[in-house]
């Protein structure tokens, strides 16, 4: 425990992340002190079958109800499933299913048990990452930024570089490299671009049984309604000054704008719609940014690049360009995020969640 608490020790922490496309869990070692990356450890995924996504996504929108016990059973057999193949690591950091978000009203709401996983484990947990944040008046998310700050120093950056995460909801981290610390002001900018791959996802998934739009198919084969896309962009989400965030299902009548066109125009229109959304975010960068690193399951649809790449007047290119692990960043993050909350260290800080000051979120749960 000591070795956990040690701000000059570097330690392998395991993040989990389960995020709001419900496609499954990730896991990935990381080795840090809490303030720069050391190494990167051993990574694992475990999907959700069809009738556990049909559980989690009964539970979507609901901050008390039936719908939510059946959905943190499920989650939490699939974290001990996964978490208990990793060896040799000394804290998780365990972010939960998020369910509900709405920061400025009833707050965030993270199913899953943290002090439960750690007894189950054997490890030290941290969890419950966001509600510190948002009683202090934060939005809430992204929480990666901090992470992002790290990753921009391990991979040497000398100006400005933007991450684009495209999970179920789109956010964009502006990182300045040569503050001192990710807290600093004008260090970091981080807010949410608009939705990604969910309301993709849950049109495949009503239309045609499918999980995802694999490669891009159903798009690519497509036309973008114009119209709809206009009245997207009309959204005053759009017009906030961040940060801000967004609930996986606050653009709801994304999938009504697109109801009557054809399966192959509804997908092209709604990955267009992501990639206008982060059209208009870059917007808001104090700087431009010299790339944009895309990290997330957006970056395997080669119709959304395209889009990003012809939207944007900067470099768009996957983070694996720069030598990280696109599919596991967010997991990783979590790691890194669960040491500096051991290590008493913030973890938001008024860029990239508008917390009044900056916070180190979590709790820590001893087994």
């Amino acid at each position: 425990m000591d070795k956990v608490r040690d701000k000059g020790a570097v330690i392998a922490a395991l993040g989990a992340m389960s995020g709001t496309s419900l496609d499954g869990v990730d896991a990935a070692v990381l080795r840090t002190d809490g303030v720069v990356i050391d190494g990167f450890g051993a990574h694992d995924y475990r999907a959700y079958s069809a009738e556990e996504q049909t559980v989690l996504r009964a539970a979507l929108g609901h901050w008390a109800g039936p719908s939510l016990k059946p959905a943190t059973d499920v989650m939490m057999s699939a974290h001990q499933e996964l978490l208990g193949g990793f060896d040799k690591v000394d804290l998780v950091g365990f972010h939960g299913q998020t369910v509900a978000h709405a920061p400025r009203a009833q707050g965030t709401l993270q199913l899953g048990d943290g002090a439960a996983l750690a007894q189950a484990l054997q490890v030290p947990v941290v969890w419950d990452f966001r509600t510190a944040d948002v009683e202090l008046g934060g939005e809430g998310a992204p929480l990666a930024p901090f992470f992002h700050f790290a990753c921009a120093k391990w991979m040497g950056a000398e100006g400005p570089v933007a991450f684009l995460n495209l999970g179920g909801v789109g956010n964009l981290t502006w990182v300045d490299p040569s503050a001192d610390a990710p807290e600093v002001d004008g260090a970091l900018l981080a807010f949410d671009t608009g939705p990604a791959n969910a309301p993709v996802n849950d049109l495949m998934q009503t239309r045609l049984g499918l999980a995802f739009d694999e490669g891009g198919r159903v798009a690519a084969s497509g036309t973008v309604e114009n119209g709809a896309l206009e009245l997207f962009l009309a959204e005053p989400y759009f017009a906030r000054i961040p940060p801000k965030s967004l609930d996986r299902n606050d653009f709801a009548e994304m999938v009504k704008l697109v109801h009557e066109l054809s399966d192959a125009d509804a997908a092209a229109t709604l990955t267009a719609m992501c990639a206008a959304g982060v059209a208009e975010a870059m917007q808001h960068c104090p700087r431009p940014p010299s790339t944009v690193l895309v990290t997330g399951g957006g970056r395997h649809n080669p119709v959304l690049m395209k889009m990003l790449e012809v939207s944007l007047d900067c470099p768009v290119q996957p983070v694996e360009a720069v030598g990280l692990n696109g599919d596991m960043l967010e997991a990783q993050a979590f790691a890194y995020l669960a040491v500096r909350v051991a290590r008493g260290l913030p973890t938001s800080c008024p860029g990239t969640t508008g917390v009044r000051a900056a916070v180190g979120g979590g709790t820590v749960s001893y087994p």
